[in-house]
């Protein structure tokens, strides 16, 4: 038996599929290590998004392949082209992680393996280990129905593959039967899920939150074109008692001609709507939003329209991204902007971001309720989540689980500090 030590890069689908791998090597007997060093084997579950996490992670392999053997997972080995660069090692895709247990049997025997068939299936009510003791993900679809023009992740998860409404509950049950007290519904699109099966992400929403259990549920990123023609619906759902008052909708740009340049299916229109609908049935949701910065096509004029857009909705969480080419994407054969564009306006958009949202949290000022502590923070503290998933920083090493009441005394553009009352 191996001691293995897994690397993972990524979204939460990524590290929802290194549990999965996780749990089954456990079962098996093999040993999941904390310390590389420690280790026969690493894992190094590899995420294909952003260049500057791929050009980490070559750096990093080489590093590691010097003194240990490395099975090369996830996104990167499904979506490159050339397989010949990996051929020192054994690879595991994103379709045959259930696999995990043959490549590291194999791979210590000398052996490399290749599991790169594209199969759809769900993987969920496997084996799994739980990175945070009170935190389960939950995946609930693989791939999307886009083609966005500067995406690469849609060649490592290919199209749209719903799993089953009754394997999802079921998987949730035992979660929370576990001791797990959020949720977390993972995908590339979870407003896409059921489009390939004749349901949809309401009727899901709507069987979790009748589980008769105690949690919270929070909903993953989920993109404009499938919740453009449902917002009260998606409002609705969202307005359960179980269900955190957050959601993750990426706009990506405010210009429509930059969207249409994406291949996005809808419009900032479409997207200022779906944000009135939330905030007109939840007052104090919490909106996460992506913006990337630089697209080729993306004139001065388009980047004001943005910054107009930021400015206009106020958004409280934007993950703003400098363009990247990703190799074998339609946007990467385009003419790109200069370096110093880029970096011109991904300052500009973060400046403008870090005052609207310093604004936005001081309106939480002085508000109390309850927090579920779910994290460590540094420096002796604790992070929670409030209803409406607010990052709540309170001093102490507390218990993770632990709900409290607390009363917010300062804030910063990214999180509320508040003290036990």
């Amino acid at each position: 038996m191996a001691k293995v030590h897994f690397i993972t890069q990524g979204c939460s689908a990524n590290h929802a599929d290194s549990e999965i791998m996780e749990g089954i090597l456990s079962d098996k007997g093999h040993e999941i290590v904390d310390d590389e060093n420690s280790a026969d084997i690493i894992v190094y579950n590899t995420c294909t998004v952003k260049g500057k996490t791929e050009t980490y992670f070559r750096k990093k392999l080489k590093e590691l392949e010097r003194k240990k053997k490395v099975i090369i997972a996830g996104c990167i080995p499904q979506a490159e082209k050339n397989k010949e660069q990996f051929k020192e090692h054994s690879i595991i895709g994103t379709f045959q992680i259930d696999k995990i247990d043959y490549a590291v049997n194999e791979t210590m025997e000398g052996n490399l393996v290749t599991l790169l068939k594209r199969e759809n299936k769900s993987r969920l009510n496997l084996p799994k280990t739980r990175k945070n003791s009170i935190i389960e993900i939950v995946p609930i679809n693989d791939g999307c129905l886009g083609s966005c023009t500067f995406c690469k992740t849609k060649q490592a998860r290919g199209n749209l593959f719903s799993y089953p409404e009754n394997d999802i509950i079921r998987h949730i049950s035992k979660a929370i039967e576990d001791g797990a007290k959020e949720i977390w519904l993972t995908s590339q699109d979870t407003a896409a899920y059921g489009k390939d099966k004749g349901s949809s992400i309401i009727e899901l929403l709507g069987k979790i939150t009748g589980i008769e259990r105690d949690f919270m549920l929070r909903v993953g990123m989920g993109n404009p074109d499938f919740l453009k023609d449902c917002a009260e619906k998606y409002a609705s759902a969202i307005k359960h008692n179980r269900v955190f008052k957050f959601v993750h909708i990426p706009v990506q740009a405010g210009s429509d001609k930059v969207l249409r340049d994406m291949r996005r299916e809808y419009t900032v229109n479409d997207f200022k709507k779906i944000v009135m609908k939330l905030r007109e049935e939840i007052p104090s949701i919490t909106i996460s939003t992506d913006i990337i910065c630089g697209f080729p096509t993306e004139t001065e004029d388009d980047f004001r329209e943005t910054l107009k857009l930021v400015d206009d909705i106020r958004l409280d969480v934007i993950n703003i991204s400098r363009y990247f080419p990703r190799p074998g994407t339609a946007a990467a054969l385009m003419a790109q902007l200069d370096g110093n564009i880029l970096k011109n306006r991904t300052g500009r958009l973060t400046e403008l971001f870090r005052r609207i949202a310093l604004e936005n949290n001081r309106k939480w000022l002085g508000w109390e309720g309850n927090v579920l502590i779910d994290e460590v923070g540094k420096n002796s503290t604790s992070i929670g989540r409030n209803y409406a998933y607010k990052q709540v920083v309170v001093d102490g090493v507390l218990e993770i689980g632990l709900e409290m009441k607390v009363r917010i005394t300062g804030c910063t553009p990214f999180c509320l500090k508040g003290k036990a009352i």
